[in-house]
């Protein structure tokens, strides 16, 4: 179940020839891949394309239609493997998944695509999550288009020029017979647009026609001597081919006079901040018309050298936009300009910082001072443009007052009493090592867990906890492991290593029933009912089938207890071998979007509806916050009494409670105080509840009276 279906958005993929398309740019590259005769798209899910495969997965009656193949690949090396079917046959094929983490999982498989090249088109869309808003570690796509000899696309960031990118991508694979990676960043994929659309085309070959037709040819298999003549190959034929295409074509774009002596390149992706920034400092317009020369890389590998040096024609200095580092294309650059004997300053790295994304003020910043250094002219008086505000002091100093918000589990997370179990253990056994993995579960290593030692990739957790199988240690290890993960690589990488090499630590798979942290998509061991895709098949049968003997599932993870006693059995049992806990509840998110609008139809209906909340008996609550130490959700706060004989702020439950019972769970088994209590309310009660509320309003009401009455007071005067 995705997050969020996009079933009235694919209508809009049967546009044909001369309609104008409206949307945001994920939309418009599927558009683009069914216009261009697409033959088969695979993925993997994860930010910023995870929509991408979302879309994908509803059109797939339009995608039967046109005879294209989809499927959700089992992880970023599958999809890249599928783009086999065009070394040989003409047929054309994309990929896309979350880079850089996709891309390294893919390498292999994108080395030897690249090596032994492609006769159909072959596209791998490519999702950059660069900058402070990123889940991963700050790397960058360009480095693996180099290694490779893969073309890199950035295109500029409007619908447009995305539909054009992927035109090209595909032309320009079979112009050059090599893969071409297409870079889409954040802006990219969600920014919001219109272009005039073309036909869907059926792919000329289809995959059950390659199938019926089979081809090979040695040449194009990557093994010695063909793997050697493949490198000449790249070289003496592909790159002047992509070159020439490039050229031809006009890929790259040029804008604003070239008769300034100053100007700047800059990745196509980068486009709309560098003219946001001219706008702001008065030397550019809203319609894109500008006063400083731009040069703008659409494809950032392989950059044309008599382009650039044109463009450096007549100029004293360049400034270079390359968001990250290492500084490839600064580098790359520089290079044709010593080597051609130019004279022009190149500025890159300096006025902008070498790493970090380019927000607006730093790109504003980084322009404002090369245009000071190299071309004061053409600032305003006092270097900046009277319509830029300077940033205010209120906001330069707001990190000194509001404290920092570290991410974490949503309200109600069916992960959060997994840890709370273990932090009970861990204060009864002592600290243990922890390897965490990819996924929602590793909010933990923040407060108020703070539990995991290191993250080493998708599904390798438990693998990176192997080297501590010592044989003479006297506690074991714990790792966790998602279900996304483990089926993406853990089953074999994590559970086959252990069993393999007889590791003694303990496994928690944590199985929410989705693939949650990417959106929700269903995986092997969904519990829910997928029309094209097989699921239910239970992770501990899998883990079973790898050799492991020593596994218990547990079917609630808010049972605290149960999970507390499970994970101290699994630390202090004397068998052998890797202990597996399969701890599985389904994730609330999820939950909510599929129960949240039958109960609200029903309650509309007039039916009767019970919805549990908690709450805290503010006369219990000693106010030691422990409950909040163990547990961290959202709608568990503070609020202060205004009994004045009561200093401390006692704890509380806000109207976000999804009635998860987590925190009531976690005071019995910690032995917190029982001041948590659970209150069902009915919305449409029948008439017997409503009787039975007034009867119970009334003798409460008196009682209270009666107390009261009896209380000793003291006039005044």
């Amino acid at each position: 179940m995705a997050e969020r279906s996009f079933a009235s958005e694919v209508k809009k993929l049967r546009m044909g020839e001369g309609e104008t398309f409206h949307g945001e740019g994920i939309l418009a590259i599927t558009k683009a891949l069914l216009e261009n005769g697409v033959g088969y798209v695979g993925g993997y899910q994860g930010a910023p394309i995870s929509h991408l495969m979302d879309v994908l997965a509803d059109a797939q009656e339009i995608l039967g239609e046109l005879g294209v193949h989809f499927e959700a690949s089992a992880s970023e090396a599958t999809a890249a493997a599928m783009l086999a079917a065009s070394v040989h046959y003409p047929i054309r094929g994309a990929v896309t998944f979350k880079s850089t983490v996709g891309t390294n999982v893919a390498s292999d498989a994108l080395a030897n695509l690249a090596s032994g090249g492609v006769t159909g088109g072959a596209l791998v869309i490519v999702g950059e999550d660069y900058g402070e808003g990123s889940s991963i570690m700050q790397e960058r796509s360009h480095a693996f288009a180099m290694k490779s000899q893969i073309w890199l696309l950035d295109p500029r960031p409007n619908l447009p020029s995305i539909v054009d990118a992927v035109r090209h991508g595909f032309e320009m694979s079979e112009a050059s017979n090599t893969p071409v990676m297409l870079q889409v960043r954040i802006r990219c994929c969600h920014v919001h647009g219109a272009f005039t659309a073309k036909d869907n085309r059926r792919p000329e070959m289809t995959v059950a026609d390659a199938l019926d037709n089979p081809r090979r040819d040695t040449a194009r298999i990557v093994l010695p001597p063909a793997s050697f003549l493949h490198e000449h190959e790249k070289i003496n034929k592909r790159l002047p081919a992509a070159l020439d295409y490039i050229r031809r074509n006009r890929l790259n774009e040029m804008f604003g006079t070239q008769e300034a002596d100053v100007g700047i390149v800059l990745q196509g992706g980068m486009y709309n901040s560098v003219m946001r920034s001219l706008q702001r400092l008065g030397l550019a317009d809203i319609y894109g018309e500008t006063q400083v020369p731009l040069y703008v890389l659409n494809v950032t590998y392989p950059l044309v050298n008599d382009e650039f040096l044109a463009f450096c024609e007549g100029k004293k200095a360049v400034l270079v936009v390359e968001e990250g580092q290492p500084d490839y294309i600064e580098q790359a650059l520089g290079s044709m300009l010593y080597k051609a004997g130019r004279t022009t300053r190149l500025v890159g790295k300096g006025p902008l910082p070498m790493a970090g994304e380019y927000t607006g003020q730093v790109m504003t910043d980084g322009i404002r001072a090369f245009l000071a250094d190299h071309a004061s002219e053409l600032l305003p008086s006092r270097g900046r443009a009277p319509n830029l505000p300077p940033l205010p002091q209120a906001a330069a100093g707001l990190g000194d007052v509001v404290p920092a918000r570290p991410p974490g589990f949503c309200t109600g997370c069916p992960e959060r009493p997994i840890f709370a179990a273990t932090k009970l253990v861990e204060n009864e056994l002592g600290r243990h090592h922890i390897a965490s993995d990819i996924g929602c579960h590793l909010f933990s290593i923040m407060p108020p867990f703070e539990l995991g030692a290191t993250t080493m990739g998708y599904g390798l957790g438990p693998a990176s906890a192997s080297a501590f199988n010592s044989k003479s240690a006297r506690r074991r290890s714990i790792s966790f492991v998602g279900d996304g993960g483990f089926w993406h690589n853990g089953l074999t990488s994590s559970i086959g290593n252990a069993v393999f090499n007889g590791n003694d630590g303990v496994i928690v798979i944590v199985d929410n029933y989705y693939s949650a942290a990417t959106g929700g998509q269903d995986i092997l061991s969904s519990r829910a009912d997928n029309k094209t895709k097989s699921t239910k098949h239970p992770i501990a049968d899998a883990v079973r089938g790898m050799g492991v003997k020593w596994v218990r599932q547990l079917d609630r993870t808010y049972d605290v207890g149960k999970m507390r006693d499970t994970l101290k059995e699994a630390l202090t049992t004397s068998e052998r071998g890797p202990k597996v806990i399969v701890a599985s509840s389904e994730c609330m998110l999820n939950r909510q979007r599929r129960e949240k609008p039958v109960i609200a139809s029903a309650m509309k209906s007039g039916k009767r509806v019970v919805k549990p909340r908690f709450g805290v008996d503010e006369d219990v609550c000693t106010g030691d916050h422990a409950c909040i130490r163990l547990s961290g959700c959202p709608s568990l706060s503070v609020k202060k009494l205004d009994d004045p004989l009561r200093d401390d702020p006692v704890a509380s439950i806000d109207q976000s409670c999804v009635g998860c019972g987590n925190c009531g769970e976690v005071a019995d088994a910690a032995v917190l105080c029982p001041s948590f209590y659970r209150a069902d309310v009915v919305h449409n009660p029948s008439g017997f509840e409503r009787f039975a509320a007034r009867l119970r309003k009334r003798v409460i009401g008196f009682l209270q009276h009666r107390r009261e009455s009896r209380r000793l007071t003291f006039a005044e005067g």
